[in-house]
């Protein structure tokens, strides 16, 4: 019940223009440390794979030890900003704009960013972290939520739609996939529902998958109700999706690049792809907390984030496209080829991540849209199984 309070406050103060908060005008001396809440994957010090560690050369150049706290999910990290222990999150399209709303970001001052002209211009002034022309965070990485499939169970067979984890049916090696796909346990999975039915239920006349009138989400949740009795579980752990495909006979999912390449690595038949319908995806900006402890270190490491080694670096592990292009050449570990293959060109067929409001963002005037309090308590009701 309190997580569900949070929830409601936060949608209420989303409807609110934020509150002017000053930024910081010059960076000083580092703290001894910032503390950083990160997907899974995002901050690597070479504890996996000594290959990858874009931390220990950042704390010794500055003396600021990095700390990770891994969430799992958006709302997670909403929840753990609200504790006000952290410096910086690496917040999703579905958070950030609530993180501003509720006054737990600071603005950031880009003077003090000296690599700030090297980010993508395309997501310099995104709408999921800039608010009347204020930024409240730095890009960090994007990409797309693709269909993993285990490729002994498909065989030659590339699945071509999300149809194999919303629709029961025989799968190429002659068993039902009822039992053996996972969904997203996050309620912003709805959109994953909605721009399926996009492709195939045109009449709908859904346009926006963040942005669904009453009869559109209701639409929505049918289908994910369906889904419900095919699902063996819904996941939001990466390492244990990543064991589910491993050791439980998963068949198909949803996931992010992360957990297909760590199980390519290991030599799991898995592949991806991104069906006929499209994806959602998640554009993921570093935002810093309205009273973060160690605020030199985190402007520091907020520079750091963005050189084109560490984007490089950290495109080639997660599977995703930096925001600093530079990134995509030169880069030992992602290649000439990985931005490429990584979706570079993909940007504008993909759904970003964004929190859904009461006014629709996709046009209409004249309905309300279903606001991201109501996603919350239906999809929980929805994997509830009502």
């Amino acid at each position: 019940m309190k997580k569900f309070l949070l929830f409601v406050v936060v949608a209420a103060l989303f409807v609110m223009a934020p509150t002017a908060v000053a930024q910081m005008t010059e960076v000083g001396p580092g703290e001894g440390q910032v503390d950083i809440i990160a997907w899974a994957g995002y901050i690597e010090r070479g504890d996996t794979d000594p290959a990858y560690d874009w931390v220990t050369e950042f704390e010794e150049q500055t003396g600021c030890m990095v700390n990770v706290k891994t969430a799992a999910t958006s709302d997670e990290m909403v929840a753990l900003m609200n504790e006000g222990l952290f410096d910086l999150v690496t917040a999703s399209g579905d958070a950030s704009l609530r993180l501003i709303a509720g006054e737990r970001v600071q603005p950031i001052n880009t003077d003090l960013i000296p690599s700030w002209s090297a980010i993508d211009e395309r997501l310099q002034d995104a709408p999921w972290f800039t608010v009347d022309g204020v930024h409240y965070g730095v890009p960090y990485q994007w990409g797309s939520n693709v269909l993993a499939y285990n490729t002994e169970i498909f065989g030659d067979v590339v699945p071509d739609s999300w149809s194999v984890v919303f629709e029961e049916q025989t799968l190429p090696d002659g068993e039902s996939n009822a039992g053996r796909v996972q969904a997203y346990d996050g309620p912003i999975y709805i959109a994953d529902a909605a721009l399926y039915l996009k492709y195939h239920n045109p009449d709908l006349g859904i346009t926006d998958p963040y942005s669904l009138d009453r009869d559109q989400f209701n639409a929505a949740l049918d289908l994910l109700r369906q889904q419900r009795a095919l699902v063996g579980r819904y996941w939001h752990d990466a390492f244990i999706q990543i064991d589910d495909f491993t050791n439980e006979g998963v068949a198909a999912s949803s996931t992010w690049p992360f957990q297909v390449n760590l199980l390519v690595a290991s030599g799991v038949p898995i592949a991806s792809v991104v069906p006929v319908e499209g994806a959602t995806g998640w554009a993921d900006t570093t935002m810093m907390h309205v009273n973060a402890p160690h605020p030199n270190c985190a402007y520091m490491w907020l520079e750091w984030s963005i050189n084109p080694k560490l984007q490089g670096d950290l495109a080639a592990w997660f599977g995703s496209v930096p925001v600093n292009l530079a990134a995509c050449e030169g880069n030992e570990l992602l290649g000439d080829t990985g931005c490429d293959v990584n979706g570079l060109g993909n940007f504008d067929q993909i759904s970003f991540w964004r929190t859904p409001t009461a006014v629709c963002q996709d046009g209409r005037t004249d309905v309300q849209c279903v606001p991201y309090y109501e996603w919350v308590t239906s999809y929980i009701a929805v994997i509830g199984g009502r």
